[in-house]
């Protein structure tokens, strides 16, 4: 899960969990800490995502790719 939430912050830039997750590690201080607290917010977004299909704030979804060819 702690991949999972920095990987969040490189990909998600403009979401609001991030923007969230910035404002606090601003002064450079207690980074471990609030990467934590990220962790914990993160599924919380991703199972409302889930459950109701109401995407978070700002993230922004890859498009889904189809393959269309068949394997003989």
């Amino acid at each position: 899960m702690i991949q999972l939430a920095w990987r969040f912050l490189v990909h998600q830039r403009d979401s609001a969990l991030v923007q969230w997750y910035q404002a606090r590690v601003a002064d450079g201080e207690k980074r471990k800490i609030m990467i934590a607290a990220l962790v914990r917010k993160l599924p919380i977004e991703l199972w409302r995502f889930v459950e109701t299909g109401e995407v978070p704030l700002g993230i922004v979804p890859r498009p889904t790719v189809v393959s269309n060819s068949v394997e003989v």
